[in-house]
């Protein structure tokens, strides 16, 4: 069994990343830029912004975190989104999740400049990912990516299951699974006899949102397993949806909790960021 170090490879990548950011700064004058609307103070969101604006600074970005009061209305909170879109100085805008219950979500993330949208998470995006034709595609499904890349995990022909549905995770993973030519089935809470058929899989990527859901039962002896989940158990400590220690024992590759994918999420959405700033450039006719 191999543990896939998500936060190795993350490291690697932001540091060429920091590279290709000075070359891009010295030879065009252009810094990708990066700005993050945080909606009130809830803790874990205070954490996940700060961790993005210090790989934004530590990748030689222009970052920016503009918080504003739970008490925000949706036409300010859309006219702040609008500003942005304009600034041809910010190249990622990131409105970060989840939102008060008086503001529309999906009215907001539409009012995203699709150029604009790192998340990947705007309907436009979402067309072009399942068209053929990806230009912002989710961070974490692309992250996942990177990780079979790095470790040589060929997928043509493989069974793929993905456990979880979601616009973030699931659907999107299934999708860029299928352009790498593996046969892609999607699970869900309400799969009959879920265990059998996900071993049945070569390549387990499991985004269910249900700490160790996921046991040795369900794990296919060789297969490879991608944990995606991030729950608190009853101390408190941070678990993935999969029994590791158990899946372990059988499985050839797995992804800890922490240290796994949750990485290379951020790492990904940096790297869309620096794509976003080029393909600015070359609509401005900078290339």
């Amino acid at each position: 069994m191999t543990d896939i170090d998500g936060k190795a490879l993350a490291a690697k990548l932001q540091g060429q990343l920091a590279e290709k950011t000075a070359r891009l700064k010295a030879e065009t004058g252009m810094v990708p830029g990066l700005v993050v609307i945080l909606v009130g103070e809830d803790p874990a969101s205070q954490v996940y912004v700060r961790n993005k604006e210090r790989s934004a600074l530590a990748a030689g970005f222009k970052s920016e975190v503009v918080r504003v009061p739970e008490t925000i209305t949706q036409e300010e909170l859309l006219t702040l989104i609008s500003k942005y879109n304009q600034d041809a100085d910010w190249h990622g805008i990131l409105v970060q999740l989840p939102l008060p219950a008086h503001i529309n979500e999906e009215k907001i993330l539409l009012a995203i400049d699709p150029a604009k949208d790192v998340d990947g998470f705007h309907p436009t995006n979402m067309g072009k990912l399942w068209s053929g034709h990806p230009v912002m595609i989710p961070s974490t499904p692309a992250g996942i990516m990177e990780m079979f890349k790095e470790y040589k995990i060929d997928l043509a022909g493989k069974n793929a299951v993905v456990i979880g549905r979601s616009n973030i995770v699931g659907k999107p993973m299934a999708q860029m699974l299928l352009d790498a030519n593996a046969t892609v089935t999607i699970a869900h809470s309400r799969t009959k006899d879920l265990p059998a058929l996900a071993r049945q899989a070569d390549v387990l990527v499991v985004a269910i949102g249900r700490g160790h859901f996921v046991t040795k039962d369900f794990v296919k002896p060789g297969a490879v397993v991608i944990d995606v989940g991030m729950n608190r158990d009853e101390n408190g400590k941070l678990i993935g949806d999969v029994a590791y220690e158990e899946v372990a024992e059988v499985a050839s590759y797995i992804t800890p909790v922490p240290g796994g994918v949750g990485p290379m999420t951020i790492t990904m959405l940096m790297e869309q960021t620096y794509n976003a700033c080029l393909l600015a450039g070359v609509a401005d006719g900078q290339d």
